[in-house]
Formats: C-alpha cells, structure tokens, sequence
C-alpha cells in the first residue's frame, strides 16, 4: 500500500465532518414537501419522509417543536417545514430537524379548526340535547373575559340599563396567547364550584383567527361541555365563529348580545303585567256577560203558575250565589298570581336594594364606571352616589383593603 500525506479518516470521524458542515452551512432552511412514512412513537416526536417528484429527505420534529403546531399532520399532506440539516450519524443519513410547519395552501390554524371540529362532531358535544335552557329570571351572573377590554365594558352597560339588581361575578382571564385556554378553563370551573352563578358569559371583543385560538382550543371546549350552569359563548363580531360557539349552550354574536339575551327589559316585565291584567279584565267580563244572558234565557221561560216562579226564582238565587262564589274564586286566584308577578317586579328593580339602605357608587367621570372593590379607588378620587332619594358627590380620603 503507498504511503499518502493525507490522515486517513475513520466512518465516525468522516460523519461527524460531515454533520459539522451540514450544520454550519445550512443552520435554518425551509423545504416544501409531501408527508409520507408519518410515524408518532410514544416518546412524542414525529419522525417522517418529505418527498416531491425527484427526491425525499428524512425529517425529524421533537415533541418540544411539535407541540406548537396547531393541526394534526397526514401522510399525503403537503407542508413547509423549517429547520436545519443534519447527519444521523449512525446510518449516514441526512436529515431536517424541524422547527415549525404549516399546511400549505389551507392555513394551519382553519385546517386545525376544521379537524377539531369534526371530532367534537363526531363525539356528540355540539347536540342540541345536551344544551341547557338559560334562566328567565337571573340572580347572579359569571362573565369570563378580559378585565381591560371592550367586551366587559359593552356587558357591564347592558346590565347596568336593563336589569340594575342583577349580582355579576367578573373572573378576569386572558383572552388571547398560550395562557388563555388554561385561565379560561379554571375560571369555567371555579365559577361552577362557586355555585352561586345562574348563568355564565364567556367571550371576547372580534380579531382574526389567531386572536380568537383561545376560543378554539379542545380544552376550553370541553370544559365549557363539562359545566353545570349554562353558558353563553359571546366571541367577536356576528360573522366570527369558534368552537365554543357549538359547543356552548348558547351563542351571542356579540358581548352586548350576550347581556340582552340573559336579563329581560324592565320595560318588556311592565308590558307583560300589563298583558295578564287586560287578559284577566276580559276573562272576568266574558263570565259575567255570559251568565247574565243565561239568566236572561231563564227568565224568559218562566210561567204565571206561582210553583214554577218559586222553583226559578230559587235557581236564579242558587246560580247567583254559585256565580258569586265562582267569581269571588277566581278573581282571588287571579290576584294571588297578579301579586306573585309584582313581587318579581319589584325584586328586579334596582329601587329596592336601594330602598333598604344601600346606595350605588360609581366613579365622577365620563366613564362612571361602576365600583365593586376598592381597589378601584384612590385617595383624592371623587366619586358619585346614588341614593334611594337623590345623588351626592364625595371626595374619597383613605381607602382600607378586607383583611
């Protein structure tokens, strides 16, 4: 064998080489492919083959990088995938190991949205069997959306118009990055187990598909499933749907939707009554009209014969007393239930609470925010308050958190 000056080189030493230079020269790439050979062991990663016409290369995604993509990939799929080339060195083999990936030509996100879809379908969570019927008369509100934006704001002014009374829960919570889903989740199921909440508002103000993942996540999903009080998903503009939207019990095209399908009128409860009354005026007047054309009817076929006058003359008293007694029941039962309906009146009207002694503090400002906690105020804050009688402006000097 002649001698050489060159080292010669072992297959280890030439395959780290080789990874070496693969790795410094092609330190970030993004290859367009078909996925085929698709394999999802149970360490998490995924291990698969992308090939066009003319060749393949072997790709590699680590649980850590996948977690990230927002559908299922397919074999036959085409993706972009972006990464850098290495060398397997134990086989020699090139390899892309894979950062990120997005479905081509059908956005990762509506694709994502569209898998998750069906299978909820599929399992049954967007039946109509399984919603549950809103309250007519809530007491306590949850609302599960941003403490900061639009859409508490739109509710809250809802509320404060149509129904004053009304006790409201606010479980502020991240409506939008990898955070939102679990902060919604827990406050879903906090708000359960508080117990206190006839009914339960989860949303958002509108934005892209991106801003609303929060409201597509399987997780949120089935949580909102999963709830014993009945929720209203309130996400975005009316052309915005998510999949809280089928699965929830309800949805509201808007926030401000959302309040206006939980809290009747005041006004609409007024026209009710006022429909029982007229309906109940008339009942009582069909009866009586009736029973006077029946004694009419009687009268004229009474004869001169004494006996006959006194056997009718005695129907006319009984029937009398029986209509009496027959008006007097049904006039009392009609006042029973006249009186149970303005009971829930006056129970839904803020003059009441405020008629007991309380009062309602809102902030002197062009906003008149309603103020729950005082951890809204700050020393030197004027603030508005409405009594049973009359408003008064006051000036706070200190404030002292609940121990």
């Amino acid at each position: 064998m002649s001698s050489t000056p060159h080292p010669i080189l072992s297959i280890q030493q030439l395959n780290e080489l080789i990874r070496e230079t693969l790795e410094d020269n092609f330190v970030h790439v993004w290859v367009r492919g078909e996925i085929s050979n698709l394999s999802r062991p149970g360490s998490g990663h995924w291990y698969f083959t992308l090939k066009d016409e003319a060749s393949q290369v072997r790709c590699v995604m680590f649980r850590t990088a996948n977690r990230r993509v927002p559908f299922q990939p397919e074999h036959g799929q085409q993706v972009i995938c972006a990464g850098r080339i290495s060398l397997y060195e134990a086989r020699g083999d090139v390899q892309l190991i894979c950062d990120s990936m997005e479905a081509e030509g059908y956005g990762g996100l509506q694709l994502a949205f569209e898998q998750l879809k069906k299978k909820l379908d599929h399992e049954g969570l967007f039946l109509s069997e399984h919603k549950k019927a809103l309250p007519p008369h809530p007491q306590c509100i949850g609302i599960i959306t941003s403490a900061t934006g639009a859409a508490i704001h739109d509710i809250l002014n809802v509320l404060q118009r149509r129904a004053h009374g009304v006790r409201v829960i606010l479980r502020p919570v991240l409506v939008q990055g990898d955070q939102a889903p679990g902060q919604i989740v827990t406050a879903i199921e906090e708000l359960n187990r508080h117990g206190a909440c006839d009914v339960i508002i989860a949303g958002r103000g509108g934005g892209s598909l991106e801003d609303l993942q929060a409201f597509n996540d399987e997780r949120v999903a089935r949580a909102m499933f999963a709830s014993s009080c009945p929720i209203i998903s309130a996400v975005g503009h009316e052309t915005d749907f998510t999949i809280a939207d089928f699965v929830a019990d309800l949805r509201a095209p808007t926030p401000s939707a959302a309040a206006e399908l939980v809290v009747k009128n005041r006004q609409e409860l007024e026209q009710h009554l006022d429909q029982l009354l007229i309906r109940l005026n008339t009942a009582i007047h069909t009866r009586l009209n009736n029973k006077q054309q029946q004694l009419n009817a009687l009268s004229k076929r009474l004869r001169t014969p004494q006996a006959c006058l006194d056997r009718q003359q005695q129907r006319w008293l009984d029937l009398t007393r029986r209509l009496q007694l027959g008006m007097d029941r049904n006039l009392e039962r009609h006042n029973h239930q006249l009186q149970r309906l303005a009971e829930r009146l006056n129970a839904l009207s803020p003059l009441s609470t405020l008629q007991r002694g309380f009062s309602i503090v809102t902030s002197n400002d062009k906003s008149h925010t309603l103020i729950r906690d005082v951890r809204q105020l700050e020393p030197g804050q004027s603030v508005s308050i409405q009594f049973h009688r009359g408003y008064a402006t006051a000036t706070v000097d200190t404030t002292t958190e609940p121990s």
